[in-house]
């Protein structure tokens, strides 16, 4: 909407007014309307799953009213913006990490960034949590706090307005649909900005906890002291295990851990919790070389990956399909290395629970033919892992092998 356009929450509106000189570029216009109010009448939900009917019917539907200037004489501006508006919903999904990047943060980056932050973000089932966690990446979209459009009662007025977001593909940016051919590597470029700053902060904190800890162990075992120091001269390659608490952890994750260690990594668990400050998260993983995770909304994490590092995702039985197409493919166009480890029936905690015959454990493919929620109660809420380690330890091995390689070009140059 170009023009004149100004809100009316009350109504759940937005219109835009215009003079009889534009009418003819006005196309669309709806023979039962009247004309000499409405020139055109849409009706939009701003959110972008417009193929899942279940969510679509909870988002809260805009009206979208074209009328003539001279009716807007009725229809007050209580504050004037000079730059533009973009409206969303954070509704639906909002609440699960994979559908506020996948569904959220990614097409508002899409839509918006070609402002250049000369932009407000004008919100439906606006959310000060969702403002809290995610403050920092719209701090760097847009100049200008966002706007609860329910709450604020007050009529904005704006120059501009897109109402609803763009979304190209599973976490990505499809660079032949951008302006200057931006990419996911771009919106990464983005978090980057918008996290540094916090970041380096927690790491000087850690830095002198750990000071402070090195002084406390003057009088520890010598072996102890000698293994931080090693750690840190050898530079080892760290490795994130982003952990999951309840269905699909890795039952021997402890294991994992020994595993990874005697390979030659330096291994940090993470375990983010819908409390966990993003930053935190962000800091662990935009440090490592490589990360490992059971498939699951937390595997949205891979964007916080620098590109080149690896991506190893644990695919329990049922969600092969989900698994590369969610988190896979979106990691390959970010430029990771993805490693897909397709766990065996007998990795499985359901191997325990159904006959070896079983169609859960022998064809997942016919089970998921009995709908989405059936396949769910099986193989994402009540699935477990045990990973083979022999097995594992293969494409541990090629990781290690690439992520040295890596360090040493990396040192040479």
């Amino acid at each position: 909407m170009k023009g004149d356009v100004r809100t009316n929450s009350a109504s759940s509106s937005i219109f835009l007014y215009t003079s009889k000189s534009t009418d003819a570029v006005i196309k669309n216009v709806s023979s039962s309307v009247d004309k000499d109010e409405e020139l055109q009448h849409e009706k939009v939900k701003p959110y972008t799953r417009k193929w899942e009917t279940s969510v679509m019917d909870t988002i809260d539907e805009l009206d979208l009213i074209v009328k003539t200037e001279n009716f807007r004489n009725n229809h007050h501006c209580d504050v004037k913006h000079d730059v533009p508006a973009v409206f969303f919903s954070t509704g639906g999904y909002t609440g699960n990490v994979y559908h506020e990047f996948n569904d959220g943060l990614l097409p508002l980056y899409i839509t918006s960034q070609h402002f250049n932050k000369k932009v407000v973000f004008v919100i439906l089932e606006y959310h000060d949590w969702w403002i809290m966690k995610y403050g920092d990446i719209l701090s760097h979209l847009s100049d200008y706090p966002a706007i609860d459009f329910s709450g604020d009662k007050r009529t904005h007025c704006f120059p501009e307005a897109i109402v609803g977001l763009r979304i190209h593909d599973e976490l990505t940016v499809d660079p032949s649909l951008m302006q200057g051919n931006k990419s996911v590597v771009d919106f990464r470029n983005v978090l980057d900005r918008a996290y540094l700053p916090r970041v380096q902060s927690l790491l000087k904190e850690e830095e002198r906890l750990a000071q402070e800890k090195l002084k406390q162990k003057v009088h520890s075992s010598s072996s102890e002291i000698r293994k931080e120091v090693q750690d840190a001269t050898l530079k080892r390659p760290k490795l994130v295990i982003l952990s999951r608490n309840g269905s699909r952890a890795i039952t021997n994750e402890d294991l994992l851990v020994k595993m990874a260690e005697e390979i030659g990594f330096r291994v940090e668990v993470v375990r983010p919790e819908r409390t966990t400050e993003l930053a935190r998260i962000y800091g662990a993983l935009n440090s490592s070389e490589v990360m490992i995770g059971v498939h699951g909304a937390a595997m949205t994490h891979f964007l916080f990956m620098r590109p080149g590092s690896v991506f190893i995702q644990v695919i329990p039985l049922g969600t092969e399909w989900a698994a590369d197409a969610y988190y896979g493919e979106p990691a390959r166009k970010l430029g990771l290395k993805y490693i897909g480890y397709q766990i065996l029936p007998r990795e499985s905690s359901l191997y325990d629970k159904y006959d070896r015959n079983d169609p859960v454990l022998r064809d997942p493919e016919s089970v998921s033919e009995k709908g989405w929620q059936y396949t769910k109660s099986i193989y994402l809420d009540n699935q477990n892992v045990r990973l083979n380690l022999g097995r594992f330890q293969k494409r541990l091995l090629r990781a290690y092998s690439y992520t040295i390689a890596k360090m040493n070009r990396r040192s040479h140059l």
